[in-house]
């Protein structure tokens, strides 16, 4: 693998795709894999004779869908190893002549062709944007898309609620109060400070859903993946609230009809699952209260794949007692 001016930390993640777990785990969430295969082979009079970049290819199995949608041409590119698996896959498979698979890092390998049609790419991380390609996706929409090129997917947007949560908050992060006759407390901070990437149940969700962020992937530059924006959650029962939780959805409105699926807890399962930020305390909400604050997210300063995520809520109760607001950070690493 080439890697050379890559710090070790951006090794690391390219060297986790070279596992085939994690290409199998992705592979068998039919949430992601079938809207992919059914944008494609749908649309087979948008692919028909074009030629296709397919950024992050990993095993190929976005590369040979579009060939079976009748492209002409398919470039699949990926930094990880795996690709000479996808090298076999797709000559077992009979497309050798029609997908063509380079190694490298995007920016720095060179296509054998000018211009692409359409790009394809499953770029979407934890919290959309953890351990993301889409900077990625974007370089190379910049410099090889043509004009009125078409990409799949062309839109994400982050969603927000908060849940309440506190059976599994105690298990997590009240451990550390006593541990084997011990004060642990210390380690409470850190453990506050990472995010959860589990599945939610959509009956600990206590507030109405909110839009915090959309990206359209026709327009959106490298700099608007740093954002911070507003976010309001109406609370629609009486219950406490223990931490805030994110998911995203995904759009393919290039297709003749356009195609989504979502992350969240209302969905079917996907392997992204939910992100959970919990809370220092817990918030005692009543129906028809509002929380309110502000969310953002930035790349780590020592690592652009990994994130800075910054939760800054207020909650003003009718009785003045239960209101509560404070800032919190998170790693995501």
């Amino acid at each position: 693998m080439e890697t050379s001016g890559m710090a070790h930390s951006e090794v690391h993640y390219f060297q986790s795709y070279n596992h085939h777990g994690i290409h199998e785990e992705m592979l068998k969430d039919e949430v992601r894999t079938n809207t992919y295969k059914n944008a494609i082979y749908q649309n087979a009079h948008l692919f028909k004779d074009k030629v296709v970049l397919d950024v992050g290819c990993g095993t190929g199995i976005l590369s040979m869908f579009a060939v079976k949608a009748g492209a002409k041409h398919v470039i699949g590119v990926d930094m990880s190893t795996i690709i000479e698996k996808a090298r076999e896959i797709v000559a077992v498979n009979g497309m050798s002549d029609k997908i063509t698979l380079i190694q490298g890092k995007m920016e720095e390998i060179t296509l054998p062709v000018d211009k692409v049609d359409i790009i394809v790419s499953e770029w979407m991380g934890y919290f959309l944007l953890y351990e993301s390609m889409l900077d990625t996706v974007l370089w190379a929409r910049d410099r090889y898309l043509v004009p009125g090129g078409l990409i799949f997917p062309d839109k994400a947007h982050i969603y927000m609620a908060a849940i309440e949560d506190g059976d599994y908050k105690e298990e997590k992060i009240g451990f550390w109060n006593n541990v084997y006759g011990f004060n642990y407390t210390p380690m409470q901070k850190v453990a506050l400070a990472e995010p959860l990437v589990d599945i939610v149940e959509l009956k600990a969700v206590v507030t109405k859903p909110c839009l915090a962020y959309s990206i359209d992937l026709y327009t959106v530059k490298v700099d608007d993946l740093s954002f911070s924006v507003p976010f309001q959650l109406e609370v629609e029962r009486n219950d406490y609230v223990h931490a805030f939780i994110s998911w995203f959805d995904i759009d393919f409105s290039a297709c003749h009809k356009p195609l989504k699926f979502s992350t969240g807890p209302h969905a079917k399962y996907t392997h992204w699952k939910q992100t959970v930020f919990y809370i220092s305390d817990y918030l005692i909400c009543n129906k028809g209260e509002t929380i309110r604050g502000t969310l953002s997210s930035k790349p780590t300063a020592q690592n652009p794949r990994d994130l800075d995520v910054r939760l800054d809520y207020q909650f003003e109760a009718a009785d003045p007692k239960r209101s509560k607001g404070e800032v919190l950070t998170y790693k995501m690493c």
